[in-house]
C-alpha cells in the first residue's frame, strides 16, 4: 500500500477527469492520499471531495489551511472561518490537521509580512487544537524553524523538502517528517538525493504534490500533469537511492505518517 502525503485533488487540472485519476491511483495500490486545502473558499469542497471518494481510496484524508500563495487575497476573517471549519471537522476521522500553511520566499512580490501574519495565526491555532501541520517550505526554512521553535506543536510534514541537511535535522528534531516526491527523479537533484540517502528512514514520507512537480519521465511529454498514480514509480527511485526495497519503503512511510499525523494513523490502523 502506498501513501501520497500531499496531493491537490481539488486542483482545476483534475476537474474534468477526477474519477479516472482516482481509478488510476487505485489500480497501482495508492490507498491513501492527503488533500491539503489552500484557501478558505475551498474548505467545504475539499471535505466533500474526500467523502465522495473515500469508499474508493479508503485512507483519503484532508487538512484545512491557508496557503502562503493565497495570502495576497485572503482576509483576516478567513482565519475565523478556518477555526470554525477545524472545530466542525474534529469528529471527522478523515480530517488530520492544519495545512497547507507556510512561507514562500521564491515568488516575487508576495508580501512576506502578510504571509507571516497568516502563518503565525495558523500555527497558533494548531497549537491550541493540538493538531499537526502540513508545511510549505520554499526558500523559507530558517524563518519557519524560528516560528516553530516559538511554539509547542505536535509536528507534521515539511512537504517537498529541499533545504540543507542541518535544516532537515532541525525539522526532524521538532517532530516533522520530510516529504519527497517527483523532484528526486531528476538526475540534477543532487541535494535532494543526498538528503534522501543520508537522513534517517524514520523521517521520510512519499508524496506527489499533484498536479505539480511532475517526475522526470514526463519532462518531454506535451501534458506534464502529475497524478497520484505515478507515486509507486517515484517511490521506486526513492527506494533505489535509499538502498532498500520498495516494500520496505512503503512500510516505513505508513509507520512514519502514522507517527507525525496521528489522526491518519488511527484511520490506517482500522
Amino acid at each position: 500500500m502506498w501513501l501520497d502525503t500531499h496531493c491537490h485533488l481539488d486542483a482545476p487540472e483534475f476537474l474534468a477527469d477526477l474519477g479516472q485519476i482516482i481509478e488510476n491511483a487505485q489500480v497501482v495500490g495508492v490507498q491513501g492520499i492527503l488533500l491539503p486545502a489552500v484557501r478558505a473558499h475551498d474548505f467545504g469542497a475539499v471535505k466533500e471531495l474526500v467523502h465522495s471518494y473515500k469508499d474508493r481510496i479508503p485512507y483519503l484524508v484532508y487538512t484545512l489551511g491557508i496557503h502562503p500563495l493565497y495570502t495576497d487575497r485572503a482576509k483576516e476573517e478567513d482565519l475565523k472561518i478556518l477555526e470554525q471549519a477545524v472545530k466542525e471537522s474534529l469528529n471527522d476521522p478523515h480530517f488530520v490537521g492544519i495545512g497547507e500553511i507556510g512561507l514562500d520566499y521564491f515568488v516575487p512580490d508576495l508580501d512576506p509580512h502578510r504571509q507571516a501574519f497568516f502563518f503565525d495565526a495558523q500555527l497558533d491555532l494548531a497549537q491550541r487544537m493540538n493538531l499537526p501541520v502540513i508545511l510549505h517550505v520554499r526558500r523559507s526554512q530558517d524563518m519557519i524553524l524560528k516560528a516553530l521553535r516559538q511554539r509547542s506543536l505536535s509536528g507534521g510534514i515539511a512537504h517537498a523538502f529541499n533545504g540543507s541537511h542541518q535544516q532537515a535535522e532541525q525539522f526532524i528534531a521538532l517532530g516533522f517528517a520530510l516529504g519527497f516526491g517527483g523532484a528526486a527523479t531528476y538526475e540534477r537533484a543532487l541535494q535532494i538525493r543526498r538528503l534522501l540517502k543520508d537522513l534517517p528512514i524514520s523521517a521520510i514520507v512519499t508524496e506527489t504534490d499533484s498536479p505539480e512537480i511532475p517526475p522526470a519521465w514526463l519532462k518531454d511529454e506535451q501534458v506534464r500533469r502529475n497524478e497520484p498514480a505515478y507515486l509507486p514509480r517515484i517511490a521506486q527511485t526513492l527506494a533505489e537511492h535509499r538502498g532498500m526495497t520498495e516494500q520496505e519503503l512503503a512500510d516505513a512511510v505508513i509507520k512514519n505518517t502514522s507517527q507525525v499525523l496521528p489522526r491518519w494513523g488511527q484511520l490506517l490502523a482500522q
